[in-house]
């Protein structure tokens, strides 16, 4: 049935987009770390418990799982090449092969490896297979034990991206990675997914090239090597972004914390510094597209209709995948993201494509903390073939932005001026743990120009900010046959470089003259009441005005009222008896070490208005 005989509510992703359940024999625990197809149709599946499965008519109604290798250590990627599945453990790339058919690896090769320190956080991701044969790794940080916030590569490559060439040979191709779990080849080239943590303001999409610098410095350690790509001296870095090493009166080390009015400095202007810096191509705001971004993967051309061609992006610990637009402008990748598909039971860690167009998802949250109700899983997702009212594509202008729609809009809704939000933040780059959202700006409307086919909409705005994330809000675009909102309607646009040419001619506004109402002295009548309630300093929130405070400042992103997710449900929190001021306190500064059973501290949120945090902090106290 099409969805226009539906009632009037518009729909929502879960109409077009179902989640299905793989099933896998009773007692098999797919904390998944790797997945790749195999030329026959059949199923690869790595676990971090160090097992490999081959799963038989996996997209069936009852997929067949026998065990190809196990013994191995936190696989954390899996890749089809040449016959051979290769994966990469804790500290090796391994090759296995079935040598006589059997349908087991009866063959197990170390290809590379390298020096691990035997601290927990040391995982490795990978391989992605580059165009030239060679594999890309990339490699996480070791946290320190008195500055145990402070990421540290405590033997050589640990926080780098690694290029490994068949023969075993690894070339060091870039640095600055923190917690980098989703390496990537998008159309030939190098990109990688990043954590929010120290000096990551945010979790992000990065284009990597040879000899770039992401960000996290603890990588730089390794520069003075021979081979190293790096020119950015550990030193040289901090003459730029001040470490924060602080000490307290007896001699201990001090976390840095964000101090709201302290003066900063940004990724971009670093970079003025430190040239070898390279952007992300795509800013992921924390908290909105995700909390522990992982792994990329294109769609591709031929499938899912509007999107093919664009980028997904999974997220570990809202369970949840975001679309990705990419666009070139002055030969810097720049482009949007918008929420695509949430709901999945577990943390979304990697994704592969079937031939009959589903998308696998694997999943897994021991020791990471994540929203659904299991550890661990193996979901498909299955499109209805029928194209959900979206932004297609969102391009940058020189005074603003052209958006393309997956169906036409209603030019009504369009021409309105109201219809549109657009507002712009950035992060500050310093070794606090994450940043909140600064230098907010709010941009008015100047003029819109909708194409003749109701396809596209062009929004001329005021003063776009090179660097910022624009954030492109929608809320009165109407499709134009049913009316129907659009199924996502915010998209973070990160605008690394304006392009040059012709801005929009702005039309003048028509002059509207009011008419003058005779002016009649106030009636007992007319007159307001003496009575009228007014709202209180103290008053609960409405439940409107509650759903709109969560979601500005992105509460829901880890709380839910009566159900755990990344973080405690609210009405929990209610139960600790805080008063309104304790928990805007604990809102600014908070205190993991209250919330023992979850695994994901809360980042610190200054940026939250005070007036606005006592109202949460008054809602949440209602629902004793």
């Amino acid at each position: 049935m099409s969805l226009s005989l539906f009632a009037q509510e518009s729909p929502k992703e879960e109409d077009f987009f179902k989640i299905l359940r793989v099933p896998a024999p009773e007692g098999t625990l797919l904390e998944v770390g790797g997945l790749a197809m195999l030329p026959n149709g059949n199923l690869g599946v790595s676990t971090r418990r160090g097992d490999v499965f081959i799963v038989e008519n996996p997209t069936s109604q009852r997929p067949y799982f026998k065990k190809f290798a196990s013994g191995l250590h936190e696989i954390l990627g899996l890749a089809y090449h040449e016959g051979s599945l290769y994966m990469v453990q804790r500290g090796e790339l391994t090759k296995l092969t079935d040598l006589n058919s059997d349908g087991k690896a009866d063959w197990y090769e170390t290809i590379a490896s390298w020096p691990l320190s035997a601290h927990y956080h040391e995982y490795s991701f990978g391989p992605k297979i580059t165009p030239d044969g060679a594999f890309i790794v990339t490699t996480n940080v070791a946290f320190g034990d008195e500055e145990w916030w402070r990421g540290e590569s405590r033997v050589p490559y640990r926080g780098w991206t690694l290029k490994i060439y068949p023969d075993g040979r690894i070339e060091p191709f870039a640095t600055g990675m923190r917690s980098p779990a989703g390496p990537g080849i998008l159309n030939g080239e190098v990109f990688y997914t990043e954590n929010q943590g120290d000096y990551m303001g945010s979790g992000g999409l990065w284009h990597l090239e040879k000899g770039d610098f992401s960000g996290n410095p603890a990588g730089l350690r390794w520069t003075d090597l021979p081979n190293s790509p790096v020119n950015i001296t550990r030193a040289q870095f901090d003459a730029v972004i001040d470490p924060m090493k602080n000490k307290d009166a007896n001699g201990r080390y001090i976390k840095p914390a964000n101090d709201v009015n302290a003066p900063f400095i940004t990724l971009a202007e670093a970079e003025k510094s430190l040239p070898a810096i390279k952007l992300p191509a795509v800013w992921l705001p924390h908290g909105i597209h995700g909390i522990s971004n992982s792994e990329p993967i294109m769609i591709p051309d031929n499938y899912w209709g509007p999107f093919g061609g664009q980028i997904l992006v999974g997220d570990q610990g809202q369970s949840k995948i975001m679309r990705i637009m990419l666009e070139k402008v002055n030969g810097v990748y720049q482009g949007a993201s918008i929420d695509f598909r949430a709901g999945f039971q577990s943390g979304v860690l990697r994704m592969v494509f079937a031939e009959d167009q589903s998308l696998f998802v694997g999943e897994t949250n021991r020791g990471w903390g994540s929203a659904g109700d299991a550890n661990e899983g193996l979901q498909r997702l299955v499109w209805n073939r029928e194209a959900p009212f979206e932004m297609r594509t969102v391009k940058a202008k020189p005074d603003g932005f052209e958006i393309e729609f997956t169906k036409p809009i209603d030019k009504k809704s369009a021409e309105d001026l109201t219809s549109y939000m657009i507002s712009s933040f950035t992060y500050k780059y310093f070794p606090v743990y994450g940043s909140p959202p600064v230098r907010p700006m709010d941009h008015e409307i100047l003029g819109v120009e909708v194409s003749e086919d109701g396809r596209k909409v062009r929004i001329a705005i005021k003063d776009p900010q090179q660097y910022h994330v624009h954030r492109i809000s929608l809320p009165g675009i109407r499709e134009a046959i049913n009316s129907h909102e659009l199924v996502h309607t915010d998209a973070y646009y990160t605008l690394n470089q304006i392009p040059s040419g012709d801005k929009m001619v702005i039309k003048p506004k028509p002059v509207v003259v009011a008419e003058v109402a005779a002016v009649k002295p106030a009636t007992a009548a007319t007159k307001p009441a003496a009575t009228a309630a007014k709202p209180t300093a103290t008053a609960v929130p409405t439940e409107a005005e509650i759903k709109t405070l969560l979601t500005k400042n992105t509460c829901t992103a880890c709380h839910q009222q009566d159900k755990k997710v990344v973080g405690p449900p609210f009405t929990e929190i209610a139960k600790r008896n805080y008063s309104p001021e304790k928990m805007v306190e604990l809102i600014y500064n908070p205190k993991p070490e209250n919330w023992p059973g979850y695994a994901t501290p809360m980042a610190a949120m200054p940026q939250v208005p005070k007036e606005e945090a006592l109202k949460i902090a008054r809602w949440i106290n209602s629902l004793k």
